[in-house]
């Protein structure tokens, strides 16, 4: 199994408004933005099944009056190889219902699956349902020990900031699994590079860290998005000199959306806003229904201030995504910028419907309901500014600016 193929299809937190009057300012924001340190928006490659490796033949299916027994487990191995497949199948067209009941059945049918188990976090993955992907890459780790994308895949996801959740902890077992794999296939050059993201997101600006990203460009000298880590790396050290035409350089290598993500998504953490919406272009015409590139651009456009086009793109990754959090509060925060109140607290409240206990008090400040009333209050709609204060105070009780706001407006 080649695990550097993981890059070739490899595939945020919420921008942050500067609430004046009923206009936003997103500069402020510009300085304090990237739920995923280092690039982790990544596709894998879906789990391998003898149809994609080609290396094994189909059990026989015919039936045997001498080997009932054997049959039924050959059978069974051809059903489970079926449900892969569709599931592969399902996740390629995003169709990930679909993708998700495929790989599930097969862990019906064989509990303990490591490749179902790696190919539902795939399908998480893809949504930027990370706690959910964590859940499932754990398992296909523990079930398959020696599948080295499962723990690249999990050093991925664990370096996605989580609300309420013991981050300290999250990143320091991405840095393990991370040098798990390194050790267990020294040349593989996407574990070197996930390795210099695990340092990264435990603010490791160092010589190590840039080590491991220049190994990874050693061992793969096409990996685009390992230029792309590595420029930000060297950045952030001081070096902005070296880092410039990595970047140019992992932009000419990038073919496929995936690393045209990464590096996007690298650059927007490094607060090159206009130069990552050129990249997401060249990836939007490559694929038009990916959620994190939709996700992506829309992000950047609120920060450029284009919240009208923005609108649109974050409708679309929500439409494809429906249970991820961040794209409602960035479509919340676009719509309030231009003063569709209405808009701004229905898209807050379908945020709270899927928001995790710690994320729901990211959608009461003045980005979130709190600003919706306050635009209320300025429009002299009383009655809905005390609607959506009370909102608010349900889901931060005792907030001491909510109930005074409440107080005031009665």
């Amino acid at each position: 199994m080649k695990s550097n193929a993981i890059v070739r299809r490899t595939v945020l937190l919420s921008s942050i408004t500067c609430f004046i009057a009923v206009s936003f300012c997103f500069s402020a924001l510009a300085q304090n933005v990237g739920g995923d340190i280092g690039g982790g928006i990544f596709r894998p490659k879906n789990p391998e099944t003898k149809r994609s490796t080609n290396k094994i033949p189909r059990p026989a299916t015919k039936p045997s009056r001498t080997a009932p027994k054997r049959n039924a487990n050959a059978e069974l191995e051809t059903r489970i190889e079926d449900l892969l497949d569709k599931g592969n199948d399902a996740r390629d067209a995003k169709k990930y219902d679909d993708a998700r009941a495929a790989y599930a059945e097969v862990l019906k049918l064989k509990a303990g699956d490591a490749r179902a188990a790696y190919g539902l976090g795939n399908v998480f993955t893809d949504q930027r349902l990370w706690e959910d992907a964590e859940k499932n890459y754990r398992d296909a780790a523990n079930w398959g020990p020696t599948n080295v994308d499962a723990l690249v895949a999990l050093s991925v996801v664990l370096v996605q900031p989580l609300a309420g959740a013991n981050n300290a902890k999250r990143f320091a077992d991405a840095e393990s699994f991370a040098q798990l794999a390194v050790k267990m296939d020294p040349k593989n050059a996407v574990a070197w590079d996930r390795l210099g993201v695990a340092l990264q997101s435990r603010g490791q600006f160092n010589a190590d860290t840039e080590h491991a990203y220049r190994r990874a460009v050693e061992l793969d000298p096409q990996f685009a998005a390992g230029y792309a880590h590595l420029a930000r790396v060297l950045r952030k050290m001081g070096r902005g000199e070296e880092a410039a035409p990595l970047y140019d350089q992992a932009i000419t290598l990038a073919k496929d959306p995936a690393t045209l993500v990464l590096i996007a998504d690298s650059l927007q953490s490094e607060q090159q806003w206009e130069k990552s919406e050129v990249v997401l272009r060249k990836a939007l015409e490559l694929d038009a229904r990916s959620p994190s590139i939709l996700y992506l651009l829309g992000r950047a456009l609120n920060v450029l201030k284009r919240y009208q086009e923005a609108e649109g793109y974050l409708r679309s990754a929500i439409e494809l995504s429906p249970q991820a959090f961040q794209p409602y509060t960035l479509l919340g925060q676009a719509c309030l910028a231009q003063g569709h109140f209405e808009d701004a607290e229905k898209t807050y409240n379908s945020a709270v419907d899927v928001a995790s206990a710690g994320e729901r008090k990211q959608l009461v400040g003045a980005f979130g309901f709190e600003g919706v009333g306050d635009g209320y209050l300025k429009a002299k709609r009383k009655s809905d500014a005390m609607r959506v204060y009370q909102r608010a105070l349900e889901l931060d009780p005792g907030n001491p600016q909510l109930v005074k706001k409440i107080s005031q407006t009665h």
